[in-house]
């Protein structure tokens, strides 16, 4: 019988981007080495060895490689995930989760009933099923072409300070507009939308093994142990601890 999992293995050099797409079938995304940057139009994903990310059907999205990666890239035909939200999402990895989808590769794209793939599939799908929510992740973006502007700047310099007043100036818009649509747009205040990227940013370059000094001047902070506050506040650990839990 056709099997409504399959599982696929893909190998990428640091720097690699995979250019927009969609899949008819939900993907699950999982990197079991590496990190991939993950864009959909709501915005952009981190995607770190612990946590994998549901992609639903039909959705447009690009992926970056952070390093090496090793992904693992499972796909379901819609009726077998019909508990799925309608929105992409990030799940936490357990081991036995991370076992399973291991398991699975290697198999033809049809199995016999009493083959490990169709004695897997149930497992994987309810062990899915039941993983918990990952918090966080997501960078959101917003729409409107002035706030995207902002946004792109900021991502391509992450240590620029400049003030909402400042923005406003140069795009035309008051400060009281600009916070407005801001957080209309993202859900977040312009602070907030830059804190969450500078960690997504310091994330990214922490992995690649850039010295904590260097991270900190470029994401725009004064001193390295300000840094660190900032990163605690926000991950709930320390730039090393964090990276540690990576593996």
């Amino acid at each position: 019988m056709p099997r409504p999992v399959v599982v696929r293995a893909f190998d990428y050099q640091d720097g690699y981007r995979e250019i927009w797409h969609s899949h008819e079938q939900a993907q699950l995304v999982y990197a079991t080495s590496g990190v991939v940057r993950i864009l959909t139009p709501a915005g952009s994903w981190l995607l770190p060895p612990s946590r994998a990310m549901w992609i639903v059907p039909g959705v447009d999205h690009e992926l970056h490689a952070v390093g090496a990666v090793a992904l693992r890239s499972v796909y379901f035909e819609p009726d077998a995930v019909s508990w799925l939200s309608a929105d992409c999402s990030m799940i936490e990895v357990s081991g036995l989760l991370h076992e399973l989808i291991v398991g699975m590769l290697g198999d033809p794209l049809e199995y016999a009933p009493d083959s490990r793939a169709a004695l897997i599939a149930p497992l994987l799908l309810r062990a899915l099923q039941d993983a918990p929510a990952a918090h966080g992740g997501l960078l959101p973006l917003p729409t409107d072409a002035r706030l995207r502007q902002i946004c792109e700047k900021l991502m391509h310099d992450p240590g620029n300070n400049n003030t909402l007043e400042v923005w406003g100036e140069q795009f035309g818009l008051s400060t009281r507009t600009l916070a407005r649509h801001f957080r209309d747009e993202t859900g977040l205040s312009f602070g907030q939308w830059r804190q969450q990227m500078r960690v997504s940013e310091a994330v990214y370059r922490l992995i690649l093994k850039e010295p904590l000094a260097r991270v900190a001047e470029t994401l725009g902070y004064a001193s390295q142990s300000a840094f660190i506050t900032m990163f605690r506040k926000s991950m709930g650990t320390t730039p090393q601890r964090y990276l540690t839990s990576l593996g």
